[in-house]
């Protein structure tokens, strides 16, 4: 078998021969200058193109999202084709993070967290647009479209941007007390996940000013400043990300800014004339037949939903916070946003409940 496989290599690299017929030519053409450069490929046939959004597409938690993408031959040519179509998220570098989907025909498998979410849209000859069904927070970035046919391997990139908020987080022990798998845990925990770059400078375009510096997806440390100050790297500097730059994921420790985004269900306030402990609050959401929110979700109802109460609760860090969207008197600052009251040992308030729809 070595030995086959080397003659069919030598006589792929000759002149005079062409491999594979699927109606795409290839004439190789050795260099005889003696310069030591390669061979050149001159292409002579029918050309495979896909093209995939240049916009981004936007979703949220729990929506159905379709991923454009179609292909096409140049010239065009109505042979019928055995392509093989290959979906594959990537990192932000481009470089391949998981395996999507694959297709030939009608059969196609998708795969880990896209097993029964993900199938191929093709309403058309030529169509192979991805769709991913029940939405999830780690969705969100680069997917490549792969169309394959034969020897011609053509892609192109869709952008899938989740719709959602960015919230500075840190835990009951204080501040600068996570590593970045800690950071990653905390997020989980209130519904949320690591924000990325992206998303934070999002945040910051829409007014997040916030001084203390926080793990992100990718294992940097930054912070987003629209007001500078002394404190928060100094006045000399434009408004900006602040960034500490890539840190050791153990050993250093820090903030976290979590992302989360829509709902499936919705948040509502329950109070007590006496208030509540953490945890007769907890067992007033089970009653009511929900269960105590988290702040990842009270986050997202305040700024999806417009939730408003000027009442302090219970959510389920242990933490009391308060969502507020028409900012007046008693209610705290004059910017809307999420107050907090930090993790009170003694106090009795409301509760924030989340039940699913």
């Amino acid at each position: 078998l070595p030995l086959l496989l080397e003659t069919t290599l030598l006589q792929l690299a000759s002149g005079s021969y062409h491999p594979f017929y699927n109606g795409f030519y290839y004439n190789h053409l050795m260099n005889d200058k003696g310069n030591g450069q390669e061979k050149v490929d001159h292409f002579n046939g029918v050309r495979l193109v896909v093209e995939t959004p240049k916009d981004p597409v936007y979703s949220s938690s729990g929506a159905n999202v379709t991923l454009p993408c179609h292909y096409h031959f140049e010239p065009n040519t109505e042979a019928k084709r055995k392509i093989r179509i290959k979906w594959s998220k990537l990192r932000d570098d481009y470089t391949k993070e998981q395996d999507v989907l694959v297709a030939i025909g009608k059969t196609s498998i998708a795969f880990g967290d896209f097993l029964g979410r993900a199938h191929l849209r093709q309403a058309s000859g030529h169509e192979a647009s991805l769709v991913v069904s029940d939405v999830r927070l780690q969705d969100g970035g680069k997917y490549r479209c792969e169309v394959i046919d034969g020897l011609e391997d053509e892609s192109d990139v869709v952008d899938l941007h989740l719709r959602g908020i960015v919230f500075p987080y840190q835990p009951l022990r204080g501040q600068y007390r996570l590593n970045f798998h800690e950071a990653e845990q905390v997020c989980q925990e209130q519904g949320a996940i690591l924000a990325t770059f992206n998303q934070l400078f999002q945040a910051w375009s829409e007014g997040l000013d916030w001084c203390n510096a926080g793990w992100l997806a990718d294992g940097t440390v930054q912070y987003p400043i629209r007001l500078p100050r002394k404190p928060c790297g100094g006045l000399h500097l434009a408004p900006g990300i602040r960034s500490y730059g890539p840190r050791h994921r153990h050993l250093h420790r820090f903030d976290a800014f979590c992302f989360s985004s829509g709902l499936r269900g919705e948040v509502f306030y329950l109070e007590h004339p006496t208030g509540m402990t953490l945890e007769e609050a907890k067992q007033s959401c089970q009653d009511a037949g929900a269960e105590i929110a988290r702040v990842g979700q009270l986050y997202s109802a305040w700024k999806f939903l417009g939730l408003d109460r000027c009442d302090a609760g219970w959510l389920a860090d242990g933490s009391v916070r308060y969502p507020i969207t028409k900012p007046r008197a008693n209610c705290g600052p004059a910017e809307p946003g999420v107050r907090s009251f930090g993790f009170p040992s003694k106090g009795r308030f409301g509760v924030f409940c989340y039940k699913e729809r």
